[in-house]
């Protein structure tokens, strides 16, 4: 069926509420309103207010809370209504909710997803467009994911809260309007890609571009215009950020000899930085140029009406392909 990402999420949150009665969901104004985004609308009417949970405006308590009560045997998700509202929670999840399997020497899990809109796109205010998943990439205890597009957004979800370990689930805001026919009967049936694999998107030998959530689109715009110019580029979907698929990555630049790496998050220090050195490590002799990065610039999120100058697009990752290929 035709569906939303937006609608795809909701049908996997759907499932999951029907499939185990200890799946609960919580955030701010996801119960009546149905969420920021409407990714939850009408949950709340079909299981109940005790299972789907409007919780007061405090991060630090929704994760604290879910926290307790996955302690107790239940499987919460929690919606952060934006990625700069992470931060009051920043001290549950890194602290706690990242270090209790180890702290108890695996006795004790802690099955949470934690559902954060990220990136830009959608001109928001300040505190509504950030890319914090590096913080969370970095802690060790964490699982980080994003899906790009309907099919995972539904697929990856659900394998999220299905997941033992506690799961930041990266949502890319500017594509929850985006639309495709979606197999939900076939993701059910088959089980679809593991959820810690990366995906190509489409095959090409002249150079790898790596992207992942809202910027996977782009890598694939890209790809076009580049076709069209004689120039074949591989696009590879990481999906999981943390743990990072880097046999897929590595089997494609030892094809193409060359690699590009784009997220809307600052360069400097970012997920892109860690691939770039592994990559390097990995693919030593493959590599015919050295690895290059297109993403934000090292500057708070810009205003709304600059945003476009500072989110990587095909413009700026075909600047990359030209340097690489100049190499």
């Amino acid at each position: 069926m035709i569906t939303t990402f937006a609608g795809a999420l909701n049908t996997g949150l759907r499932r999951a509420l029907e499939d185990d009665p200890k799946v609960l969901l919580m955030g701010e104004d996801i119960g009546r309103l149905g969420g920021v985004f409407r990714v939850t609308d009408t949950l709340q009417k079909d299981f109940g207010n005790n299972r789907v949970i409007d919780t007061p405006l405090a991060e630090s308590g929704i994760v604290g809370t879910a926290f307790g009560m996955a302690l107790r045997g239940y499987r919460p998700v929690c919606e952060i209504q934006f990625d700069g509202f992470v931060y009051p929670a920043f001290d549950q999840i890194v602290s706690h909710v990242a270090k209790i399997h180890y702290r108890t020497q695996g006795k004790v899990n802690a099955p949470i997803t934690i559902r954060i809109p990220f990136g830009g796109g959608i001109g928001s205010v300040e505190h509504h467009s950030e890319s914090p998943e590096a913080y969370f990439a970095h802690t060790a205890g964490l699982r980080v994911m994003t899906p790009s597009n309907p099919a995972d957004a539904y697929l990856m979800i659900r394998q999220a809260i299905a997941l033992d370990d506690p799961v930041i689930f990266f949502e890319p805001k500017r594509r929850y309007w985006d639309k495709a026919d979606v197999d939900f009967l076939a993701l059910d049936r088959d089980g679809g890609l593991p959820l810690d694999r990366a995906r190509v998107c489409a095959v090409g030998d002249d150079a790898t571009v790596v992207a992942y959530g809202g910027t996977v689109a782009t890598a694939l715009s890209a790809a076009k215009i580049a076709a069209a110019e004689g120039h074949s580029l591989e696009v590879i979907d990481l999906r999981s950020l943390s743990p990072i698929d880097f046999d897929t990555i590595e089997e494609s630049v030892a094809k193409t000899g060359r690699l590009i790496v784009t997220h809307e998050a600052p360069v400097f220090a970012g997920l892109g930085a860690e691939i770039a050195a592994r990559i390097t490590e990995r693919c030593f002799y493959h590599l015919e140029a050295p690895v290059l990065r297109v993403g934000g610039f090292d500057i708070p999120y810009p205003p709304a009406k600059l945003e476009k100058f500072h989110l990587p697009d095909p413009d700026r990752i075909l600047a990359a392909v030209d340097r690489t290929l100049a190499a």
